[in-house]
């Protein structure tokens, strides 16, 4: 990966923590991102989660949820802390994270934002997250991710 790292794998790399790239030909006609990713890779869509920034109570909070689900906003609200979250606008989502659209890492943000992560991740040994770009997954045990984001886990996806 000489020349294509991202914030998200210079973090892994500078803390030593185990993880593997996996580079995939992004599709741009797909209608998701992450099933996508998940095809193009041959894992199982439940391992693969999405980074999605939302607003909680005026603050910008990151839900990390499988691919396969949705964001309960009202679960994530409760588990920042707040009372109502609703999507957060891309461009606010790229300025804070430093990420595009479709490429937000929950690693390696611009500003660090509070981050939940769903229960379910803790089930498999390893996931897969954005790496910080379209067409870069990051395969990392969830211990892991949760360390070093210090993420909140709560059941914020929806099937």
């Amino acid at each position: 990966m000489a020349g294509k790292g991202t914030p998200a794998t210079a973090l892994l790399a500078r803390r030593k923590v185990p993880f593997t790239a996996h580079p995939y030909r992004v599709d741009p006609a797909a209608p998701s991102y992450g099933l996508a990713a998940a095809a193009a890779l041959g894992v199982a869509p439940e391992r693969v989660f999405k980074t999605l920034v939302a607003t909680v109570d005026g603050r910008l909070t990151v839900g990390v949820v499988p691919v396969t689900g949705s964001l309960d906003l009202k679960a994530l609200a409760a588990a920042a802390g707040g009372k109502r979250g609703v999507m957060a606008e891309p461009a606010a989502a790229e300025r804070a994270t430093g990420y595009v659209t479709g490429g937000i890492s929950p690693l390696g943000q611009r500003t660090r934002l509070p981050i939940v992560l769903d229960v379910s991740a803790p089930r498999w040994s390893t996931v897969f997250v954005s790496g910080g770009r379209r067409g870069l997954q990051i395969e990392i045990a969830p211990g892991d991710l949760i360390s070093l984001t210090d993420a909140t886990l709560a059941a914020i996806a929806t099937a």
